[in-house]
């Protein structure tokens, strides 16, 4: 797998992961871990993380020949 291909499947990784953040902050939907009720703000954080690795892996990915 070359550098190119990569960067863009690691964008669409995380850009997919980004969504469902968004959608769990949107619809309001529960998150529990081993009983334990994850805050939401836990994913405005990862969206945020999550949607700027997913705009520099496609970006790179662009970039690179």
């Amino acid at each position: 797998m070359n550098r190119k291909t990569f960067s863009l499947a690691t964008g669409a990784i995380f850009a997919v992961i980004a969504v469902l953040h968004l959608l769990r902050l949107l619809f309001g939907w529960d998150a529990n871990i081993g009983g334990w009720s994850v805050p939401r703000w836990i994913s405005w954080v990862a969206l945020v993380i999550a949607g700027y690795l997913a705009f520099e892996g496609m970006r790179f990915g662009r970039r690179s020949s």
